[in-house]
């Protein structure tokens, strides 16, 4: 399959910090300016509940391996919880428990009726046959099975899954429920009840979110110029729309490199390179190979950062050029980078914001089962544009209210509506 029809639900990923530091550190700052009372901020803070499974799985070779799995539900003020599952042998408690909190905010800020959870398996997926990954994803479904449902806990693909593990949790949770549960997951494949547009939603709702902050900022796409890092999923789907919309990609990045075109990369051309040679751009001849520490502060208008986090730190910030950064994926900024940002006066479109054009179709997937009615591309693209834009408006009136940088109002806004909705749901 080629890389570009594989949607992945975007998600940060643990490398010297710890996640769930960094996501309060956001918090925080959002909780103070809203002025939370100390009960509002207890309950928002702290996960709902916590699952830890060990599941004894068959291996081809005849013997047993126990697996260790979690499921993490932060909130369902909103409505049942929604997030990935992730196979990685670097899984964790506390990232999980950051990746659960994350989602309640995201899908808060584009004001879906969804709280927030997240899963994972200790797993090396590479190293595993389609067989014992089958077993090990119907053995996780039994295991929260109390715990996943379509009017409970929805999964979704993230690191190390895809549509098919998505199929096999339906089939699995079908069985145990002695009925179809379409609902039950996102992100599974077209012919199961998987919604069209999923593919391309990542990245169209960072188009959207571009356009926006160009407005905004009094810029025309045609005269805009902009580089990608990161030319997978996301990334590849962003530098397409934008190109299609009119700017000019000058350079874009994947894991094999940078590469740089000052008139311009036909980002049609890339992408069909791309899908040719293994998912990499090495060899593409529409543009030059560059220093790919130098792509994120070249002479471009936008930067988007769609590849992994703590890209943009204290130490490249001071020579960002561009006006205007929109975060295709998650936590590519550092907190450290955050102040000389501001201090340059570059407009950021957070990732809370920026990224959630995924949830969001997520979302109409979901939506779509519950209904047993297909939408067509038209429906799913336009309403994601309607709700992407609606919320960039309302975290750009936000930013300007309280006269902080786009990514505190991004907190701002998405823990104001979870925490409205508690006061009227309440406590015991």
């Amino acid at each position: 399959m080629a890389a570009t029809t594989v949607y992945k639900e975007p998600a940060p990923r643990v490398d010297t910090e710890n996640p769930l530091e960094s996501m309060m550190s956001r918090f925080n700052i959002a909780a103070e300016i809203l002025g939370l009372d100390d009960t509002t901020y207890e309950v928002l803070k702290a996960p709902d509940k916590q699952v830890i499974v060990h599941m004894p799985v068959s291996m081809d070779d005849g013997k047993v391996r126990v697996f260790e799995g979690y499921r993490v539900v932060h909130n369902t003020i909103l409505g049942p919880s929604k997030g990935g599952i992730r196979y990685d042998m670097h899984v964790h408690l506390d990232e999980v428990k950051a990746l659960a909190a994350w989602m309640t905010w995201k899908c808060a800020v584009v004001d879906i009726p969804y709280g927030g959870a997240k899963g994972g398996i200790i797993c090396d997926p590479t190293t595993m046959s389609v067989g014992e990954i089958e077993r090990l994803t119907r053995a996780y479904t039994v295991a929260m099975k109390d715990v996943f449902g379509p009017d409970r806990d929805i999964p979704a693909p993230d690191m190390g899954t895809g549509p098919r593990e998505m199929a096999w949790i339906m089939d699995e949770f079908s069985k145990t429920v002695g009925s179809t549960a379409s609902a039950v997951v996102t992100g599974k494949p077209l012919v199961m009840g998987g919604s069209l547009g999923r593919t391309e939603a990542t990245g169209r709702g960072v188009m959207v979110s571009t356009l926006a902050a160009l407005n905004k900022l009094g810029m025309k796409p045609e005269e805009t110029s902009v580089a990608v890092q990161g030319f997978g999923n996301v990334g590849s789907w962003a530098a397409k729309l934008l190109f299609d919309k009119g700017l000019k990609v000058k350079g874009v990045s994947d894991i094999s490199g940078a590469y740089w075109n000052d008139n311009g990369i036909n980002i049609d051309e890339a992408i069909a390179y791309k899908n040719a040679h293994s998912g990499r751009l090495e060899g593409f001849e529409g543009a030059d190979p560059m220093d790919p520490t130098k792509l994120l502060t070249s002479a471009v208008d936008v930067i988007v950062p769609a590849a992994v986090e703590d890209v943009i730190t204290e130490h490249n910030a001071p020579f960002i050029q561009a006006k205007l950064i929109v975060e295709g994926a998650n936590g590519p900024t550092s907190a450290s980078a955050d102040p000389i940002i501001n201090e340059k006066g570059i407009m950021v479109v957070p990732d809370i914001l920026a990224n959630s054009g995924g949830v969001t179709v997520s979302y109409f997937e979901w939506v779509q089962n519950k209904q047993g009615f297909k939408w067509s591309l038209d429906m799913v693209t336009d309403r994601a544009d309607r709700i992407m834009t609606e919320a960039f408006e309302k975290v750009y009136v936000t930013s300007q209210k309280y006269s902080v940088p786009m990514r505190i109002a991004a907190y701002v806004v998405a823990i104001d509506k979870v925490a409205q909705t508690y006061k009227y749901r309440g406590g015991y």
